[in-house]
Order: C-alpha cells, then structure tokens, then sequence
C-alpha cells in the first residue's frame, strides 16, 4: 500500500522529480566523459557497476545483516536473480551508456523511456488480451515520436546511427525484463537485488569486453565524472527515486520520472550545443503523452535504474 497523505504525496514527487533529474545529470555526465575525456562505454560501465554494487551491498549488509545470503540460497531465486541482475539490470545500464557514447544522453533517455511499451506488450500476454484502443493508441505514438526525433519526418533522413537506436531500444527491453520479475521483487529488498546485480554485471561485461586490457588513465575531471555516475547516478538517484515511489505508486513516480530526459535533453542544447528542432519537440511530446497514458491505465510500472 502506498501512503496517501497529501504532505507523503508532495514529498514524493518531488523525491521522483529529483532522482529524475540525477539520473539526467549522470547520463549528461556520460556524455561529457565519451566526449571530452576519451573514455568508453565498455571501459566506465563495468567500473561503475561495480563501484555502485559494493556500496549498495554495503549499506544492505549494514540494514538487513545475515538476510543478504537470501537470494544465493535457493537455486529458483538464482536463476531469477541472473535474468533480472544481468540480462536486465546491467545490460540496461551498458546498453544506455552505450547509446549515450553513439548519440547523446537526450537520446539514450528518451529510448530508454520506450521501456512502459514492452511492458504493456509483456502485460497482455499475460492476461491473454489484445491491447485496448487506448493502448494501441499509445504504443502508435511511442513510435511516431522516436521516428522523429531520430529522421525529423524523412526516412532518408537518419539522423541517429542504427547502433545508437538498437542501443536504445535494448536498453528500454531490459528495463521491462527487470520489471517483469514479479516474484523476486516481492520476495527481497530492491536494494539488496540491485546491489547483486552490479557486482555481478560488472564483473561479467569486465570480463566479455576486457575492460581491463583497455588502457585508460583518467584525469582529475575524469575520476571527479566517475564518481559523479556512480554517487549521483546510481545511489543517489536510485534512493530518491524508489523512496518517492513509495509514497505516490509508481504509475505518477514513472511520470516524475521524466524529469530524466528533460534534464539530459536541457544539458545537450544548453552545454553541448546539440540544436533541437521542432520535429524533436513533438517526438519529445509524444512520447511523454504515451507515458501519460500508459501509466493512468495502472499497469504495475515499476521503477527501475539507469
């Protein structure tokens, strides 16, 4: 049950309205680090993964002592744990830094934000129904609005690389793995799950990239932007956003929650200087709109990290 006051409810909001925008500063800082500092994508997620892992675990080992074991103890909740912790979680988060080093964190954003289509699709497959018109409405201009933002109105006219876009579009699948994952969500704290699965991402794309044969020596700016995904990209962002969700249901948090691209697609104008026409306004809208009318329609969206 969520709390229903309306002081909670003011306070939870504004809790999604800022992890939002932590997770936009993160991707923005992505941006600068592929950008400016040289770095890579299959470099920094690893590092990232792993750092945001241990301190998550940390703070769990510190909250729910002995209970931490749990879901190494039974082998359905393993399995369970890899399909959320590595197919979902952590490709989600290499996949969107991925898309971010090919296009721009405005982008990676807003394709991620595809992730409540996937969602209705798993959604009435499980219910055994067609989409409704509403639905159906939706998911038209879910697409529509990524069309645009990614040809302006002309199929010869691709302005994002097809990498980028595929990156994306993985990435807002994996988001729906994530949150289809009902019975382990239920079972364990989010934390204590997503603290799994950083360790264990990060080890696994450490390894299947060879992170560490990349030769990468970062400045000062280049370790300051590290910390920065990790703190506010990950703990911080993640604690603000799942406190607030907690307050108001996450059908409004994933609507605060697009505080995220409007603050990534700020710092790409404003900071990098990426001109945004009137064709990537109304792409922008209409995704926002499907947003909107996906969530009022209750379909369990959860809350996820970037």
């Amino acid at each position: 049950m969520y709390k229903t006051i309306s002081g909670d409810k003011g306070k939870g909001a504004l809790m999604c309205l800022l992890g939002g925008v932590c997770w936009g500063l993160s991707g923005s800082m992505g941006q600068y680090l592929f950008t400016r500092q040289g770095m890579d994508s299959r470099w920094l997620v690893p590092l990232r993964l792993c750092m945001a892992g241990v301190i998550l675990f940390i703070y769990c080992l510190f909250r729910y002592g002995k209970r931490v074991a749990g879901p190494l103890t039974n082998r359905a909740d393993l399995w369970r744990l890899f399909v959320y912790g590595i197919l979902g979680v952590s490709t989600c988060q290499f996949t969107y830094f991925r898309c971010i080093q090919l296009s721009s964190a405005a982008m990676g954003t807003i394709l991620q934000d595809l992730s409540p289509v996937f969602i209705l699709m798993v959604t009435c497959l499980r219910e055994h129904r067609r989409p409704k018109r509403n639905e159906v409405t939706a998911i038209v201009m879910a697409f529509a609005g990524v069309f645009l933002l990614s040809t302006h109105g002309s199929i010869g006219n691709i302005l994002v690389s097809l990498p980028a876009i595929i990156s994306g579009v993985v990435s807002a699948v994996c988001v729906m793995i994530y949150n289809c994952s009902d019975r382990l969500i239920s079972k364990y704290p989010v934390a204590l799950l997503q603290a799994y699965s950083f360790i264990a991402g990060g080890i696994v794309f450490a390894i299947l990239f060879r992170s560490f044969r990349i030769h990468y020596v970062p400045n000062a700016m280049g370790l300051f932007g590290i910390a920065f995904v990790v703190i506010v990209g990950n703990v911080l962002a993640f604690t603000l956003y799942i406190r607030g969700v907690s307050y108001i249901g996450p059908e409004k948090g994933i609507l605060y929650g697009f505080s995220e691209p409007v603050t990534a697609a700020v710092i790409t104008v404003t900071v990098f200087h990426v001109r945004a026409g009137i064709y990537d306004l109304i792409g922008f809208a209409l995704i926002f709109i499907m947003l909107v009318m996906i969530s009022s329609a209750r379909h369990g969206i959860r809350t996820g990290s970037r």
